[in-house]
């Protein structure tokens, strides 16, 4: 939505990006700007670049860019208008009534909408109608006072209860369906989502209820085990972690992740209050992302069958390239009836007790131990065969590994599990680490003999089809934010004569700015331009440029800007000359004035 410009003004100005930066991140004043530890990726020299002359930050590193708006957005898991409603609360500014856009409405609608049915279930619980979920609660022992912790509620076995109460609340049918609680049937009808199930709501860490999840507590029952609520504009699941809003209050220094809901209301009522869980998928990059923002260690806990050790190998593959330390707890498998069965942590803490799980916790391993286990796992240690694909396996694995001390501690370890030397397995492993040196060494290279390819966008949807001309466009916004007195009467392109429709937008957009309030801010720029467009556009704005003859630059940038749309525009005619052209403009390094 188009917000009113005259209140995002103010909105900037109340919010410093050095005072709002400074409360996620240690800064450190240098030369006039700041410089920290970038919040996005895993770095141990700062490259995070804050200035708060152009009220801009960027990493050099993970090339993420932008304004206070768009750091909220990142760190805060937000959408654009969320975010200017963030700030606006941080700053204690109103937002303009006319400001409240359609989908602003329908999403603070369907959270108050959440928030009621939220109640609804849980009074349902307390009544007769919740008696079968009761049952099954005492059942899994959770305690009375847990499951008000949790909000805990229960959907009664009838088909149209919520949707009734809540359209009696002035809700209306098209919002029950926005918000995912009821389902459309093939005659039209509707019908609640949640019938004769435990319900779960799922509150952020802002303490909104984005959606429920939902279980069969009749083991008879033909339905699907596990429901959740649909993707909708206030609830997706790659964004947001069962009990993090409870998690993220404890005391403990970890954060443990397991499987599912039960899990987490177990352990928390066990006394381990820093558990949480993925909503029915694996772990992802802004999961990771939400969980920095609490702690530095995870413990990861999944069940104990095929299916939770392979998610546990693909979370440690993804918090790889991050600084978490990261831990698994391995729980055993459970003797019952004479055999030995799966078992998650809800089953562990029932049949073994808090105090055997804070054992486990305790003496749980590094990611590293967990893979090199599973290694050993998948070859034949008896066999020679098996002993020597362990060992080359191994080796490529604890290649790896950054720490050279770390590296040799496991080497030794892999060594006796293979039955062999530790002279013979730091060879192997010597040997893994100068294949991967040189893989990387070869892939430097090969970027560094194509300059071209480095000056184009990371992002394929914005990458430069006219390099020579691009560039050119990039010098021309650049001079134009860094000295507004280039600013003319009129402008001295047309937004159709650059050969980047992102440049072009930009340029359009920063020309009405300066008419309209008689200076351009970057900060300001509205949601039309993605996250990744003003990353690429802050990034622009790092490269050097001098102001000595920024008058000559801006005419030497326009004229090679009309001469490669000419060009373009007499190829357009002539398949051959539009080929040709083509080729040119991708072995051409373009020119830039420094």
């Amino acid at each position: 939505m188009a917000f009113d410009q005259r209140f995002m003004e103010e909105l900037l100005a109340r919010n410093d990006i050095v005072d709002l930066v400074g409360s996620y991140v240690n800064l450190t004043s240098r030369g006039g700007s700041y410089w920290g530890c970038c919040p996005f990726h895993n770095e141990k020299t700062p490259s995070f670049h804050v200035r708060p002359d152009q009220q801009l930050y960027y990493c050099f590193g993970c090339k993420k860019g932008g304004g206070v708006i768009n750091f909220v957005m990142e760190m805060e898991n937000l959408s654009y208008p969320d975010a200017v409603y963030f700030l606006a609360k941080r700053a204690n500014l109103p937002v303009p009534e006319q400001n409240r856009g359609e989908e602003n409405r329908l999403r603070s609608r369907l959270l108050s909408l959440n928030r009621e049915a939220a109640r609804f279930f849980y009074d349902q619980l307390h009544s007769p109608k919740g008696e079968a979920v009761r049952r099954y609660m005492e059942g899994r022992k959770i305690t009375g006072r847990n499951a008000t912790n949790f909000g805990l509620g229960a959907a009664a076995d009838e088909w149209d209860a919520l949707l009734r109460a809540m359209t009696e609340k002035g809700y209306s049918r098209s919002e029950l369906l926005s918000a995912g609680l009821v389902v459309q049937s093939k005659n039209g009808g509707l019908y609640d989502k949640f019938r004769k199930r435990l319900i779960f709501p799922i509150i952020d860490v802002r303490g909104d209820v984005l959606g429920f999840g939902g279980r069969i507590v009749d083991k008879d029952d033909p339905g699907a085990k596990y429901m959740n609520t649909p993707e909708t504009i206030v609830y997706s699941k790659r964004r947001v972690l069962y009990g993090l809003n409870l998690a993220k209050k404890s005391k403990r220094d970890n954060i443990i992740l397991v499987e599912g809901n039960i899990d987490v209301v177990m352990l928390h009522q066990a006394g381990f209050d820093n558990a949480c869980a993925s909503m029915g998928t694996a772990l992802t990059p802004e999961q990771i992302h939400l969980l920095s923002r609490y702690t530095r260690e995870l413990v990861l806990c999944y069940d104990n069958d095929d299916a939770g050790r392979a998610a546990t190998q693909k979370a440690l593959t993804l918090l790889g390239d991050t600084d978490f330390k990261v831990r698994v707890l391995e729980l055993p498998r459970r003797l019952a009836d004479g055999q030995y069965v799966k078992q998650d942590a809800d089953d562990f803490i029932k049949y073994q007790g808090a105090d055997a799980f804070e054992r486990l916790l305790n003496g749980s391993g590094s990611g590293i131990d967990f893979r090199m286990a599973q290694l050993a796992a998948q070859h034949d240690l008896t066999d020679d065969r098996g002993r020597i694909e362990y060992a080359g396996a191994a080796a490529q694995l604890l290649a790896s590994l950054p720490n050279a001390v770390e590296r040799d501690v496991y080497t030794v370890r892999a060594a006796e599990a293979a039955g062999i030397t530790p002279e013979a397995m730091r060879l192997e492993v010597k040997r893994a680490l100068g294949r991967r040196v040189r893989r990387e060494k070869k892939e430097q290279e090969r970027k560094d003999l194509n300059p071209t390819a480095a000056r184009q966008p990371r992002e394929r949807s914005i990458r430069y089809e006219n390099l020579r001309s691009a560039l050119c466009e990039e010098g021309v916004i650049r001079l134009l934010v860094l000295d507004d007195s280039l600013f003319g009467a009129q402008p001295p392109l047309r937004e159709e004569e650059f050969s980047s429709p992102l440049l072009g937008r930009l340029f359009t957009a920063l020309w009405a700015q300066r008419r309209e309030n008689g200076r351009v801010s970057l900060g300001a720029l509205d949601e039309s331009f993605s996250s990744e467009e003003i990353s690429h556009i802050s990034g622009i704005l790092q490269k050097p440029t001098s102001l000595k003859a920024a008058a000559q630059a801006l005419t030497d940038y326009v004229r090679i800007i009309h001469e490669e749309f000419q060009k373009r525009n007499a190829a357009g005619d002539d398949p051959l000359a539009a080929a040709t052209e083509k080729y040119k403009r991708k072995s051409n390094g373009g020119m830039q004035h420094g």
